[in-house]
């Protein structure tokens, strides 16, 4: 029976290296699969991972209806035998029903690939959705790991290495970047003392933390 599945995970932890794969493996068998996938890092269009493996996307607009999309595309004599959706947190609950219909109504497998929470540690919308629609939820196994060694488990939005927990739910960046806005995975701990790799480098530096004043 067709699914809609949900691989969900940490900022860093494969997911669209997962997605890739999926779609190798199947590709290499002679089907053909339909990718979806919104703001990567790559650029519009594209699905790409951080080991720097990259795919032609259909990227996914605001009002989109991916149903009607899929339903064109066959009517017209195209092909799909399955669908990705990478960076699935970012679509709107209706574009998360819209591929449980993929499921139901055209019996096509879809495996959703997204973040769970923002930066804010609140679910986002189209992440909530599919928890609330989808066959199977699978946790990624590959861990990305917090600064401190624990297992990472939250995503935090960073201004030159700091963590931020206000502005939009949205902002497109990357892990380890250093420019204006990054983000980096945390534990919980960690995150909820807003403690980044800088920071608790800085923490280290100062005399203030010391067990004894300096001599």
């Amino acid at each position: 029976m067709p699914e809609l599945v949900f691989f969900s995970g940490t900022m860093d932890c494969g997911k669209s290296t997962l997605a890739l794969q999926i779609e190798h493996n199947r590709s290499a068998r002679g089907l053909a699969g339909m990718i979806f996938t919104r703001d990567d890092r790559a650029g519009e269009g594209k699905l790409s991972s951080r080991l720097g493996l990259v795919t032609d996307a259909v990227e996914i607009e605001d009002g989109m209806d991916l149903y009607a999309y899929l339903v064109d595309h066959l009517s017209q004599g195209g092909r799909a035998d399955y669908v990705i959706a990478d960076e699935a947190q970012f679509l709107a609950p209706e574009q998360i029903d819209q591929l449980a219909r993929v499921v139901d109504d055209l019996g096509l497998d879809v495996y959703a690939f997204g973040i769970t929470t923002d930066f804010r540690s609140k679910l986002f919308p189209g992440s909530q959705r599919l928890v609330e629609l989808a066959d199977r939820v699978e946790v990624l196994q590959v861990e990305a790991l917090c600064w401190c060694g624990a297992r990472a488990t939250h995503n935090a939005r960073t201004i030159g290495g700091e963590m931020v927990v206000e502005g939009a739910q949205v902002v497109v960046g990357d892990v380890n970047q250093s420019d204006a806005v990054g983000y980096e995975v945390l534990c919980r701990r960690h995150h909820r003392r807003r403690m980044t790799a800088a920071t608790a480098r800085a923490a280290t530096l100062s005399p203030d933390v010391l067990p004894v004043p300096p001599g």
